[in-house]
């Protein structure tokens, strides 16, 4: 079991499932391990926007399925 104290608080973050789901796979691909790999890439993503120190825009997974976009 994990100790949920040692992870940030939850944030709200809205986007469509069709985007969502597909962002799961495709985070997993690039960090297959760990709790939230979706989260360690908006993580990446923001201290990249932000300008922080050392920071880099997160690696992205080779194309797939999750480029495609969901049809209507």
């Amino acid at each position: 079991m994990t100790d949920e104290s040692e992870y940030d608080p939850a944030r709200r973050f809205r986007m469509p499932d069709d985007e969502w789901e597909p962002f799961l796979t495709a985070a997993k691909i690039v960090h297959p391990d760990g709790r939230s790999p979706r989260a360690k890439v908006l993580r990446e993503f923001v201290r990249w926007y932000l300008r922080r120190p050392g920071a880099k825009l997160p690696e992205r997974p080779p194309a797939g399925p999750w480029s495609v976009p969901a049809e209507d």
